[in-house]
């Protein structure tokens, strides 16, 4: 179904059906259930079409694509009665018999692997109330999961992107109270702080092995008193499964061989979305091309690695560690930082920030009330409706993430090198320039110097670049800022 029905979207022009199918081929990986109300919705649209479903409101698929969670992709597609492909009905008619009839014979076989595992991990250390971080793509599955715990006697929290802050912040301290679970989509766990609990299960596994990193980051940060526990369901004899087997076994091989412990500290999620998930994607249409698709996906994660590890050797400093830099760095005074951000962005855009006692109201533009809200660590005495706001919060990132680089006012540094010509004053930057394309990725790295009458030197560029490499105080020093009247857009791009 999901092979002849892609290609034969794609030879239609109707990509967004075949993304719909790929998302089957995860949901029936995930769980029966999943698959089976996945198909429900589509028979459904496919009894009763409308008229004009394949031109009105299509689905938006841009390049942010695939950086949304399963069920976010899943409900992006499902919200479009999409029109059929040939044959369909008849098609989805049977699987559905098929998904039904596995369903009510037995349970999933990962939920028996799940309850051996809870077990086992009891009994290993001896902790019969041990919690569980349990991540899924996709809300169906998460339902099941609850019921499933639920009626064998334990105690369940749920997380996932449809639920507002204030369910979510209550979800969090249920589990960090009560609830011996938390099953979370990936959309639901953005912004986790979980240090209580050491035993993340991937109860199904992303095409992109950055997000495995990411839900493993929530209890895997600083603050953990233990070993994390990461495990991963796969299931056997099937295309991903061969896919995620041979995958993460040379990903291995790569990062020992550049001394690397995780995928996430070379590679961002912009750039590995793409490149597993077209991966995965050539592998379950073609299996017979499985061996050579791998491989050809290894050597550009390998070229990336390179590419940013260059990248980083330009600018990182080869001093020594130093453990004066841990304490100045653990008493940096950040969350005052971010209390003067957070305000200063409420009374600017249409919101408000009321000082109390000890804790402030917050008011958001779009108008979310925020009450007790404290931006320093609360001690054991402090009122428990307070609510601790940090940079782990949805709302702080953003704000932090949209910030101008660099804005009218704010000051360059200035240096004076004694060996440049007398009278020479400019502007000097460093740029990386990047040709990329299918089957090739170059970069080149440059320093540029312009004169204030306008000249471009490049000697005297890379005169300076060399000073400023050898880092030597007695090759120049530093004077006071200048600060510019206005700022280009061209000199936004300076380092």
């Amino acid at each position: 179904y999901v092979r002849e029905g892609y290609n034969q979207a794609l030879r239609e022009k109707r990509n967004y059906i075949g993304f719909l199918l790929l998302l089957m081929q995860r949901l029936v990986t995930s769980s029966t259930r999943a698959i089976r109300d996945t198909l429900e919705k589509r028979l459904q649209v496919l009894e009763d079409p409308c008229d004009d479903a394949d031109t009105v409101g299509r689905p938006v698929m841009d390049d942010e694509w695939a950086e949304l969670d399963g069920q976010v992709q899943l409900e992006s597609l499902m919200a479009h009665s999409m029109a059929a492909l040939r044959n369909e009905e008849a098609e989805v008619r049977g699987l559905l018999a098929l998904a039904t009839k596995a369903e009510i014979s037995s349970t999933d076989a990962k939920t028996e692997a799940l309850l051996d595992l809870i077990y086992r991990l009891q009994q290993e250390e001896m902790d019969p109330d041990l919690k569980f971080l349990i991540f899924t793509e996709f809300v169906s599955t998460q339902t099941m999961l609850q019921e499933f715990l639920s009626e064998r006697g334990f105690s369940v929290a749920c997380l996932n992107g449809s639920m507002s802050m204030d369910q979510r912040i209550l979800a969090q301290r249920e589990f960090a109270n009560d609830a011996q679970f938390l099953v979370s989509t990936d959309a639901g766990g953005e912004g986790l702080n979980l240090q209580f609990c050491h035993v993340v299960v991937n109860y199904d596994i992303p095409w992109n092995p950055m997000k495995l990193e990411q839900r493993i980051g929530r209890v895997d940060r600083i603050g953990q008193e233990r070993v994390v526990k990461a495990v991963n369901f796969v299931l056997q004899d099937t295309v991903e499964g061969r896919v995620q087997e041979v995958i993460e076994e040379k990903l291995s091989v790569i990062l020992n061989e550049f001394g690397v412990d995780k995928t996430q500290d070379v590679l961002d999620s912009a750039q590995a979305g793409s490149l597993f998930d077209s991966a995965y994607r050539e592998v379950i249409l073609r299996p017979d091309s499985a061996p050579e698709r791998i491989e050809d996906l290894i050597r550009q994660v390998k070229d990336e690695i390179q590419a940013s590890r260059y990248g980083f050797s330009l600018i990182e400093s080869s001093r020594d560690l130093d453990p004066t830099e841990a304490k100045r760095v653990y008493e940096n005074p950040v969350q005052h930082w971010v209390e003067q951000m957070v305000t200063s962005y409420l009374c600017a855009y249409g919101g408000k920030a009321v000082k109390k006692l000890d804790s402030w109201d917050l008011t958001w533009p779009d108008g979310e009330i925020m009450n007790d809200v404290v931006f320093l660590a609360p001690d054991a005495h402090a009122n428990p409706k307070t609510r601790y706001l940090t940079m782990e919060d949805v709302r702080v990132r953003s704000i932090a993430m949209n910030l101008a680089r660099f804005v009218p006012g704010q000051p360059i540094p200035k240096v004076l090198l004694p060996d440049l010509a007398e009278g020479l004053a400019g502007y000097w930057s460093l740029w990386k320039i990047g040709v990329k394309g299918q089957v090739f990725d170059q970069y080149k790295v440059m320093p540029h110097f312009i004169t204030r009458e306008g000249r471009i030197l490049v000697p005297t560029a890379r005169f300076v670049w060399n000073k400023l490499v050898a880092g030597r105080e007695s090759s120049f020093r530093k004077s006071p800022v200048l600060k510019p009247k206005r700022f280009s857009a061209e000199s936004r791009n300076q380092l």
